[in-house]
């Protein structure tokens, strides 16, 4: 009998709930029905609209115009109509926001007039629907034989992210504080020598090397390598990156070596420091060719000549085993047609926007090329990405016997400038 007002209480409970719930559940019915799709841990309206997918085929993205966060999720739903070559694109940013699309046509406003365009074709294709540049130099001449996103390649520049550890590797070499086989402690009985620190892209031991030496070194290299100058000659719409005048306040000497804090790197000047490696020490001016009387008057010209000559045998094993092993593997490994080259991935908060880059080059027979990716955009961006476009680029032109063709060079004495 004692369990009567005990059952009476808990149904009595009960039909107040189930009222509040159908109440409830009639006030919802009558919103706005939204459609929802799960992206990560959040989620965000659709509608239907054309757009391109990172394979290039038309898909359906949301249209919606909502700046969306997600407490303590430290995300922002970004969701922005586009069509390919407008400057708006959705897509999910993680720590943003990023104000760069991630697909966007590249080749909007460029000129292709004096290019190569066998090759540019090949770093068009390679490209895609991403949104970024692509640099392609004959290292032999200093030559430019394409660049697709002309007015991304001509900025001033953009923070280097891993790419700067060729310039730290150089000058650490230089200084003779590292070289190729000795194991540098990182940490505990973690140790790491500079093929594997290059092709693992370790950040604490290109730190190191940025404490070791000190702002004044890593500046006097990096301007010797061509940072914080223009790399080319009378190109007209180009900007000089630019070297910080002091160690960086966010992390100081040490991001500085490793991310390239407060460096600004232009797809140029990249190009033309790889070209000096590829060819053994030669920092020649690029030189990009207007029209067909500019490529058949052509003569390479020597901005200065590097001390470096005994330096690339120890950089180049990190350089391949980025691409057989390291962060470069998307570039596909060929050991009869090696890529040597470099990734970055980071985040520029001067644009702000999240980037993707890759400097390489290529060794086949007697015919080498450089080729630069930069990409810019949101969370699918990143140094492996435009690794795998650079390769892409090279197997594109291996397809066409490009490597096997003679070599074509003005018979003009070079104008050689100072020499270091």
């Amino acid at each position: 009998m004692a369990l009567f007002p005990q059952c009476s209480r808990f149904c009595a409970l009960l039909l107040v709930f189930c009222l509040s719930s159908s109440a409830s559940f009639g006030r919802t019915s009558k919103k706005r029905t939204v459609t929802k799709k799960s992206v990560g841990s959040s989620t965000k309206a659709t509608s239907s609209a054309r757009t391109f997918s990172p394979s290039g085929m038309r898909t359906r993205k949301s249209t919606s115009t909502k700046l969306v966060k997600v407490t303590g999720k430290n995300r922002i739903l970004t969701t922005r109509s586009s069509r390919r070559g407008s400057r708006l694109a959705s897509h999910f940013v993680t720590g943003g926001p990023w104000l760069e699309p991630t697909f966007a046509d590249s080749t909007a406003g460029d000129s292709v007039d004096g290019e190569d365009l066998t090759v540019r074709r090949a770093a068009v294709e390679a490209l895609g629907p991403y949104n970024g540049s692509v640099v392609v130099v004959d290292p032999q001449t200093g030559r430019v034989l394409t660049i697709v996103n002309q007015k991304v390649a001509f900025r001033s520049g953009f923070q280097p992210c891993s790419t700067v550890k060729i310039y730290a590797a150089l000058a650490g070499l230089q200084e003779g504080i590292i070289n190729r086989d000795t194991n540098v402690r990182l940490y505990g009985r973690t140790t790491m020598n500079l093929t594997t620190a290059l092709a693992r892209s370790n950040n604490q031991y290109f730190a190191n090397i940025g404490v070791k030496l000190g702002y004044d070194k890593i500046a006097y290299y990096g301007k010797l390598f061509g940072l914080g100058e223009k790399a080319g000659l009378n190109i007209e719409l180009e900007e000089p990156g630019r070297i910080p005048d002091g160690p960086p306040a966010n992390g100081g000497m040490g991001m500085m070596t490793s991310f390239g804090e407060g460096i600004t790197l232009t797809p140029l000047q990249l190009a033309s420091t790889i070209s000096a490696v590829a060819n053994g020490g030669t920092l020649y001016w690029l030189q990009y060719p207007r029209n067909k009387e500019d490529v058949e008057k052509f003569a390479p010209r020597v901005k200065r000549h590097l001390p470096i000559q005994d330096l690339i045998p120890e950089l180049t094993p990190g350089m391949l085993g980025a691409v057989e092993y390291g962060t470069a593997r998307r570039a596909a490994y060929d050991p009869n047609e090696p890529i040597f080259g470099k990734t970055g991935t980071c985040t520029d908060r001067q644009s702000p926007t999240h980037l993707g880059w890759f400097g390489s080059f290529n060794d086949v027979g007697n015919k080498k090329l450089v080729v630069v990716v930069l990409l810019t955009g949101g969370r699918p961006v990143s140094g492996p990405v435009a690794s795998g476009i650079a390769g892409q680029v090279y197997r594109n032109l291996s397809q066409q016997q490009f490597f096997a063709k003679s070599r074509m060079i003005s018979p003009v004495a070079l104008v050689s400038g100072a020499s270091w």
